[in-house]
């Protein structure tokens, strides 16, 4: 035996080598009854009051967007939008749930081009109908337990008494307020006194907090279940003076929205397009979305060798049909489903060579990505799985000040050009960046959720794709990620980049030197970069005993924090 052994190794009880290294900077964190990863600590912590409460993974789930709408503010909006997927208990189908509003019938592309000559100011003209409230109430209704106001008791507690702010998000409502100056609305909650609030202060949102309470006050008078509970609380929002309210101010700031528009809406339940990608049957919010381009991107990248050109060049084709051909259902001049067979992927992967592909380019430079979007995934020990990027950032458009929210300007996602597939029409939807993968595999769910507009769909992708490859939940989640952009981006105006790639540092020197080889333009990122996403993603896995395993993995290039019990 050693001297060291002998002494207890170094003297103090260590002994080097005998446990491994870490394998990533965060555990994966494993429960059993219920797991939650949120954008936010504050967030997972209202998911995780819900469940100790008896609520399922849907119940958990709502509760946390909606808290999400007042903690990250600077990210979602309760006046927003809310993409969202559930796989309900021990269900072998996915389904969608259309928190994304639609454009005023009152508008056409032509007035549109008309007033304001090819531009979307944000004042007022890319609003559509808020989406958000309606998809947060319609998966409640459809797949929960609790009522309306059991689920939003805690957001309303944290915009009513405040709540304080952490370094990053106070950064944040900084950052997203040199933007949003110019309103005084919102300068007025987010930068009181004309400058931004600091970290370890509070902020309050005392008439968005008002505005749950209606909706709380409807849901505790209606009559009958707690269906009829939920659909009373969509009426006091949809319909009457808070319909109203944001119509009278959209038109006052230049745009168009009746109180029929939001009268008729409804986030719409429907089954989700899915592919099969290892063993997984992997489900995408619909074309309303961009969740089918990384289904795409999966579905190309199977059939390759799975190096990082490849996987440039799957992302670079799937963006390319997605220019081509996406849009919204009801749009689109051929099924989604086309998109998303195995032969059509085989015939795409061959497409891949050693030089780098053309894309849909129009100029040199490609548009940042805004704060964006946040994330919430939940699951409970029945597999029942909620996955949803609840987004519109407060730069995006004017606090409406008497609601204490913003009416969503995703117009912004559509095209105001005719022959576009994505086109802007009366009543139709844009196709918005923010999606939302629910894995299905036996028994076992795996959902997946992530914010940074075009970027959300590749590091999803990059994260399923690494965890195909045998890595661990957190060790995928942190795992080294890069960004093509090589097609207009999503956002008006739509600028465009030639086969430009952003790769965090730690690709390492070998393999930005091989991208660059095969054609493509690399700016190198930090290390663990902001705008390459943050993949929230909870999956369960039955373990030899026949126990179902939660398991939860939060990205730390931003706040998420996973909880799991």
């Amino acid at each position: 035996m050693g001297a060291e052994a002998k002494r207890g190794g170094m003297g103090g009880g260590l002994v080097p080598g005998t446990y491994p290294q870490a394998e990533a900077m965060r555990p994966t964190l494993t429960g059993e009854n219920w797991a939650v990863v949120a954008g936010h600590p504050l967030v997972s912590q209202v998911a995780a009051e819900i469940f100790l409460a008896g609520g399922n993974a849907v119940d958990a789930g709502v509760a946390a967007g909606i808290a999400g709408n007042v903690v990250q503010v600077d990210m979602s909006n309760f006046g927003g939008i809310a993409p969202i997927l559930v796989r309900p208990a021990n269900s072998n189908k996915c389904f969608s749930v259309a928190g994304i509003g639609r454009w005023s019938k009152s508008v056409t592309l032509r007035e549109l081009l008309t007033r304001y000559g090819g531009r979307l100011p944000l004042d007022g003209a890319p609003a559509i109908v808020p989406g958000a409230p309606a998809g947060w109430l319609r998966a409640l209704e459809k797949f929960g337990t609790m009522s309306f106001a059991e689920v939003a008791s805690s957001a309303i507690a944290l915009a009513r008494d405040g709540f304080l702010l952490d370094q990053r998000t106070a950064q944040s409502l900084e950052i997203t307020g040199r933007n949003f100056s110019k309103w005084q609305s919102s300068a007025d909650i987010y930068w009181p006194g004309g400058k931004p609030l600091a970290a370890g202060e509070r902020l309050r949102q005392p008439k968005l907090a008002e505005l749950l309470e209606r909706l709380v006050a409807a849901d505790k008078s209606a009559k009958g279940t707690r269906e009829d509970g939920v659909r009373a609380a969509h009426r006091a929002f949809y319909k009457g003076e808070v319909a109203k309210q944001i119509v009278e101010w959209v038109v006052a700031q230049g745009g168009y929205l009746t109180e029929s528009d939001l009268a008729e809406f409804e986030a719409e339940v429907d089954a989700a397009p899915s592919i099969s990608f290892d063993s997984w049957e992997l489900s995408s919010t619909p074309s309303w979305s961009q969740g089918p381009v990384a289904l795409e991107i999966l579905g190309i990248l199977a059939n390759t060798s799975g190096s990082w050109h490849e996987l440039v060049e799957s992302v670079t084709l799937a963006f390319n049909d997605r220019e081509d051909f996406f849009a919204a259902p009801g749009q689109m001049q051929r099924s989604i489903s086309d998109f998303l067979k195995s032969d059509y992927f085989k015939s795409q992967a061959q497409k891949i060579t050693a030089d780098s592909l053309p894309g849909r380019t129009g100029g040199t430079s490609v548009e940042g990505v805004r704060s964006s979007t946040t994330s919430v995934v939940t699951m409970d020990k029945s597999g029942c799985t909620f996955a949803a990027s609840p987004s519109d950032t407060l730069d995006g458009g004017p606090i409406i000040p008497s609601l204490g929210i913003m009416c969503s300007p995703r117009g912004v996602q559509n095209r105001l050009v005719e022959d576009h597939p994505n086109k802007m029409v009366p009543g139709g939807r844009p196709m918005v960046t923010p999606s939302a993968l629910i894995g299905i595999s036996g028994n076992d769910s795996w959902g997946i959720a992530c914010p940074g507009g075009d970027v959300i769909v590749q590091a999803m992708a990059q994260v399923a794709w690494k965890v195909s490859q045998g890595l661990t939940l957190q060790e995928a989640v942190e795992a080294p990620r890069l960004a093509a952009f090589n097609a207009p981006s999503a956002f008006h105006p739509h600028p465009s980049a030639d086969r430009l790639v952003y790769a965090e540092s730690r690709l390492g020197e070998q393999e930005i030197a091989k991208l660059k080889e095969h054609g493509h333009n690399v700016i190198v990122w930090p290390e663990y970069e902001f705008d390459a996403g943050s993949v929230q993603t909870v999956m369960s896995k039955t373990n030899s005993q026949g126990e179902r395993a939660l398991l939860a993995a939060a990205d730390p290039r931003r706040s998420a924090y996973a909880i799991a019990k």
